[in-house]
Formats: C-alpha cells, structure tokens, sequence
C-alpha cells in the first residue's frame, strides 16, 4: 500500500499552478486582447511544465528555492495579462498558489488510492481532469459570488503580507511530513501524509476565502458610503440651486418693473442704451426650460450656468410630468450626475462647437426612457457594464455613475452605456410608476 503513495508528479503541479492563476485572470481586469492573453497563456504553461518537470532530480535544500522561483513565474505570467496594482496581482499569486497546491495533493490522493484498484493510465487522467475541473471550476464560482458588486478591489500592503504569511504557512505546514518525519505534527504512514496535506491545504483556502470576504466587505461599505455621500451632494446641490433661482426670479421680476418705469419716463439716448443691455444681461437669468417638473427645470438651470462658462450647448425635450412618482431625491441624483458627467466630458473638447449634450424624457410602453448623449471625441470603452475611465486615480472615480444605476434599481430599472459615432450616451429604463 505505501507504494502506491509517492511524490506528486511535477507535471500536475506545473498544470495546477497554470490553471490557478488562468482562473483569477479570468476574475481580474485584463490589459491585453483575447488573442494575446491566449498565447501569453501558453507560454506560460510551457515555461511552467518545464521549469518543474527539469528542476524534479534537484536536492531536497533546493525545493524551497524552486517553488518560490514556481510562485515568481505564476506572478510574472498574471502581471503579463492583468491590469491591476503589484498588491491586487500579488495577492491573488498568494491565493493561486495555494490552490494549486490543494488541486495537486487532493488528485494525487484520488489518484494514488484508486491505483490499488485499477492502475490505468487512462483512469488516471479521468481522475486529474475530474478533479483539476471541480476545484477550479469552484474557486472561479466562489470567487465570483464574493467579488461581485465590487467596483475596484483594493488590496494595501498589510492585506498583501497577510495573505503571503497564511498561504506561507498553510504550504509549510502541509509539507511538514516530506521533510521532518519526527514533529508532533508529522506523519509516519504516507496516506496518513497525503490526507493530512489535502485537509491542510482546504482549511487554508476557507481562511483566504473568509479573508477576502472581509476584504470585499470593507470595499462595499466603502462603495456604499461613497454612494450615499453622492447622493447627499446632489441633493445639496438642487437645495443650493433652488434658493439661488428663488432669489434669482423674485430681483428677475423686480427689475423687469423697473426697467419699464425707467423706459417710460427716460428719452435719452445713451440710457436707453443701458436699459438695453441691462434686459439683456437679465434675459440670461430668465427660465429657458419648462418641463413640467420643477426638480428638473432647478436642475437644468443651475447646470446652464456652468454650460455657459464652458460655451457648452444644451439641447433639452423633456416631459417632466411623468417624473413625479419619483423622489426629489433620486431625480437629483440621477440627472445630476449624469449632467456632471457629460459636462465634463464635453469641457476637454478643444473645439466649442463640438460641445454638444442633448437631453430627453419620454414615454414607450409603460417605461420612462431618460437618456442622457454628449459628444465625445476620445474612444470610450464599456466594461463590466460601466465606461473605463481613462484618469489616472480609478479607484475614486466612478461613483457617480455607480449611485445612478443604485437609484435606477431601487424602481426596478435598467442602465446602459453606449457609445455610437462619437456620441456617448447613457439610457435609463424605469417601469412608469415604478414603486421603492
């Protein structure tokens, strides 16, 4: 019986720790086309099988060295294809490792007790795809399931350490009994080894698996806050608009009167020169737009002024009647920062006349469609359902669009972003009288 237990064969362990990390580039951001991350991923099996496979024959003292130079290829081979931080990248290098490490020795064990049975090789290689199938397939589920809602992961460098030490120290304590045979926690008989190794390995995976539940945890009470705190913002905003055109309208109407006084009493020329440029400058203040609900028509105004700044221009066909089963709140927010968005977008454009946003409300089957379009002249991509930003701090941008799409959720709605010959546009679906 003890014959049939031996050393994992070095090919497994080059495919385990291959599949590991294929597993979380598929979870990670990539930077480079489908066709590269292909071939890059080949080469990477191929450096992978043979460092391991020819390295097998080396002393017992140059184990740990190689696995580590194993662990530096896999963070090489994910670095290559993944556009994200040293830490992100690492941090998953720490986790892939140790998974490839429970794929490997839960087979073998598989592998090793059915070979008392029947020692085909065919059965063999049923077992390794069975096996390597079910644990990865599971881990790419798992880590799915956890990450999802996630906007940007972040890992600092304690988070890093932290999963290096646990993956470090799981590898080591799995290992014991290849090497010290006589500690308290070693094991005599060789499937007594294997067993203990695979039961190892899967505590260590629960402890990251919880570890980065925590992890994702944190991120999405900071998402959520950051949410929140943008709702705030736009609410304060239209708070702050309302005030400024309340004040606005009352001197508006004032000096309408006045103006009429001084023209029916005044001849002269050169005041009546003034009194024309004065109702000029004031028709700048007048109320453009009359949708229907008073929210949006603050909005829009309050934005118009910023437009103006920037010689931005602002089409705008809306029916804001068919708003009004929707929170003050939620308008603001979601109107809000899409104008924001849009005008700052259109702000970077050097040609004035290209400074185009087009807005429109409107009904179709029971659903308000809200679009919001503006010109673009840079090539926006769309991933993971948002537009990837192309400022260099991504962790803090994004959040405007993220508290759009929470709103739009909360009536059951759907957002969409697209972009069609240099016209970003994004589309909000709400079913018409859409509850919380």
């Amino acid at each position: 019986m003890e014959n049939y237990y031996q050393d994992i064969p070095r090919l497994y362990t080059a495919i385990a720790e291959w599949l590991a990390c294929f597993i979380y580039c598929l979870v990670l951001k990539r930077k480079v086309s489908r066709n590269k991350f292909i071939l890059i991923s080949v080469i990477a099996l191929v450096v992978q099988s043979l460092f391991l496979v020819f390295t097998k024959d080396l002393p017992l003292f140059m184990w740990v060295p190689c696995m580590l130079m194993a662990v530096f290829f896999m963070f090489v081979f994910m670095y290559s294809v993944c556009e994200d931080t040293v830490n992100v990248i690492g941090y998953y290098c720490a986790r892939a490792f140790l998974l490839a490490e429970l794929a490997a020795s839960l087979e073998w064990q598989l592998a090793c007790f059915f070979a008392r049975i029947n020692d085909s090789q065919i059965l063999q290689i049923i077992i390794l795809v069975a096996v390597y199938a079910f644990v990865f397939i599971w881990a790419l589920h798992m880590e799915k399931s956890i990450t999802r809602g996630i906007f940007q992961l972040e890992i600092n460098t304690h988070e890093l350490l932290a999963a290096v030490v646990i993956a470090a120290a799981i590898f080591a304590f799995s290992n014991l009994s290849f090497i010290f045979s006589n500690t308290p926690f070693s094991a005599g008989v060789a499937a007594d080894v294997f067993y203990i190794r695979t039961l190892v390995d899967v505590a260590g995976i629960m402890i990251l698996y919880v570890y980065q539940s925590r992890i994702c945890e944190l991120l999405a009470e900071k998402e959520l806050s950051n949410i929140h705190s943008m709702l705030k913002a736009q609410y304060d905003k239209y708070r702050n608009y309302q005030t400024t055109f309340d004040m606005i309208n009352v001197k508006y109407h004032d000096l309408k009167h006045q103006i009429a006084g001084l023209r029916a009493e005044m001849s002269d020329e050169q005041r009546q020169k003034w009194i024309d440029d004065m109702e000029q400058e004031l028709e700048s203040y007048s109320p453009e737009l009359e949708t229907g609900n008073s929210v949006l028509d603050t909005l829009i105004a309050g934005k118009m002024m910023n437009c103006r700044a920037n010689n931005i221009k602002v089409t705008c066909v809306a029916d804001g009647n068919i708003l009004d089963f929707m929170h003050v709140a939620d308008i603001c927010t979601i109107f809000g920062n899409a104008l924001d968005n849009a005008i700052e977008s259109v702000s970077l454009i050097e040609d004035p006349e290209k400074r185009l946003i087009h807005l429109s409300v409107s009904t179709k089957k029971n659903f308000v469609i809200i679009q919001i379009n503006n010109y673009c002249e840079n090539q926006i991509k769309i991933k993971n359902g948002y537009p990837v930003t192309t400022k260099a701090d991504k962790t803090s941008h994004g959040f405007g669009l993220k508290s759009i799409r929470y709103t739009v959720d909360k009536y059951h709605g759907t957002v969409t972003f697209d972009v069609n010959k240099n016209w970003f546009e994004l589309k909000i679906l709400i079913p018409r009288g859409g509850t919380l």
